[in-house]
Order: structure tokens, then C-alpha cells, then sequence
């Protein structure tokens, strides 16, 4: 994937995370949420992965651990939803380190429990989107 690619992708899942929030607004569960993003990417041909275990390696050991993202969108985009009053430091760093453990170039730091996702949405590329080709 080029930088592009992964930017319009980002784009793209922020319109439908939009569009659920439209329809249900704030107050619900995390959950409900992932479930309809997960089905509004699905039904517009992206792949989605939900509540994938994110693997450790600790000196060439498989640590076994119930680390879970919420969505893997294309094999590219981490996607952390939230439906909390604040994003915290912590939230920010756990999508970090699910982006470094897997190798992903771009995550969504999404929190539903707000008047306008698009002023919450936090977006994090990291070395792995910058050795991405532009075009």
C-alpha cells in the first residue's frame, strides 16, 4: 500500500464511523458501536478483522496474552474505539503499541461519546507509514 492509500482508507472508515454515530449518537456501548462499523465497512467491501488478538514477542518467546484490538481494517488501519467522557494518555499508547506489535502504518483513536467524531477522531501514523511509497 502507498501513503495515499492508507490515508484514503483512514478517510474512509472516519465517513462510516461518522455515519454510525449519525444514526445512534452517543451513550451507547463500545461494542455497539465496533458491531455496526464492523458491518458498514463489511457491506461496503472492506476486509474487517474484530477483537483480533495482537500477539507479544519477548526475546523470541511467544508471550500468551488477551490483548485484543477492536477492528483490523484491510490488513492496514488499527481501529480503537471508545465510548468514554475522556481519551486518556493510556488509550493513546495501548493503539500505539498495537500498531508497533503488528507492523501496521495507521491507526484510529475513536471515541463515540461525543457531539462530532470528527473533532474526536484522533489519527497516529508511525516509521512503519513512513516507509510506505507515496504514490
Amino acid at each position: 500500500m502507498t501513503k495515499k492509500q492508507v490515508t484514503q482508507l483512514s478517510y474512509d472508515i472516519t465517513g462510516y464511523a461518522i455515519k454510525v454515530h449519525k444514526a445512534l449518537g452517543p451513550g451507547l456501548l463500545e461494542s455497539v458501536y465496533e458491531k455496526c462499523l464492523k458491518y458498514e465497512l463489511q457491506q461496503n467491501g472492506y476486509q474487517v478483522q474484530q477483537q483480533l488478538i495482537v500477539p507479544v514477542v519477548y526475546n523470541d518467546i511467544y508471550i500468551d496474552t488477551e490483548l485484543r484490538l477492536d477492528l483490523l481494517v484491510n490488513n492496514c488501519v488499527v481501529v480503537e474505539l471508545k465510548a468514554i467522557e475522556h481519551i486518556l494518555p493510556v488509550h493513546e499508547a495501548k493503539l500505539l503499541t498495537y500498531m508497533k506489535l503488528l507492523q501496521k502504518p495507521q491507526g484510529l483513536l475513536i471515541n463515540f461519546f461525543t457531539d462530532n467524531i470528527s473533532r474526536s477522531l484522533k489519527p497516529f501514523v508511525n516509521e512503519f507509514f513512513a516507509w510506505l511509497p507515496d504514490k
